[in-house]
């Protein structure tokens, strides 16, 4: 019996080299852990990481207690101030610009437009501006329609026939209508609003223009802006009258050279 105790005895393993091999794989998966924090480039993280590994170790000095070997990546402070300086630059540049070619052709029809309104005295009735956006027509309300009407008054339609003719170009302009009114809220069977009437008011004013067949209705585009592009205050009669107006706006070509026409 005793001889068969001491074969069973023998015959146990010996299970004590678990021991460093557990702590083997510890050290492994830690120095597996840092390596990944390093490469993340990420301080905070790296310390924070360091921090529960060293409280979860107990304590003591090791490869957890030094500063990440990769130091935060900082743009040089010349290359941050330029990166500000050129978005303020592009934040100023306008959203449309005329190159100088090209804004000698606009001031040449300039002239020859306000070269008609003298003739014509139509210096209280129309204007004329040099803009970023373009050549700019403005042209006061109570010279085509009636107060709270977005029809052409009979009376103007050879007005509007003139105007038309000084739009012939060639090779022809892109063209925008559009319609603006003062800030006097309006409400009849027609109009809900001041938009909706601005927006009549240019697709109206544009139908007129549009019966010279020298012009090219795939140029042509109107839009209303109601109330919400002001020229003068609202809270005078004559600042009201001036805001409400059509703008005839003769586009600059994006190139600056004479485009075709579009394809049929």
């Amino acid at each position: 019996m005793a001889k068969k105790k001491k074969h069973s005895h023998d015959d146990h393993i010996n299970e004590s080299w678990l021991i460093p091999y557990a702590d083997l794989l510890t050290l492994l998966l830690a120095l597996f852990i840092v390596l990944f924090a390093s490469s993340q480039i990420n301080q905070k993280k790296f310390q924070e990481i360091a921090r529960a590994f060293s409280t979860a170790f107990a304590g003591g000095t090791g490869v957890f207690d030094f500063q990440s070997p990769i130091e935060p990546i900082t743009p040089p402070a010349e290359d941050e101030k330029g990166r500000q300086q050129n978005q303020q630059q592009q934040s100023q540049t306008p959203s449309s610009s005329i190159n100088e070619g090209e804004k000698e052709e606009l001031k040449q029809i300039q002239v020859k437009i306000d070269s008609y309104i003298h003739q014509k005295h139509l210096t209280g009735k129309l204007q004329t501006s040099l803009t970023d956006e373009g050549l700019a027509i403005t042209i006061l309300d109570d010279i085509l329609f009636d107060s709270g009407s977005a029809e052409v008054r009979m009376k103007d339609r050879r007005l509007a026939a003139e105007i038309s003719a000084l739009l012939v170009m060639n090779p022809p302009r892109n063209i925008m209508i559009s319609g603006h009114t003062d800030n006097v809220p309006i409400h009849n069977e027609k109009f809900a609003s001041n938009w909706e009437l601005s927006v009549m008011r240019a697709v109206n004013f544009m139908k007129v223009l549009l019966e010279n067949k020298q012009l090219d209705p795939r140029y042509f585009s109107a839009k209303g802006y109601g109330e919400y592009k002001p020229i003068a205050t609202n809270t005078t009669a004559a600042g009201r009258m001036k805001n409400r107006r059509v703008e005839i706006l003769i586009l600059p070509r994006i190139d600056g050279s004479r485009s075709p026409a579009p394809a049929q």
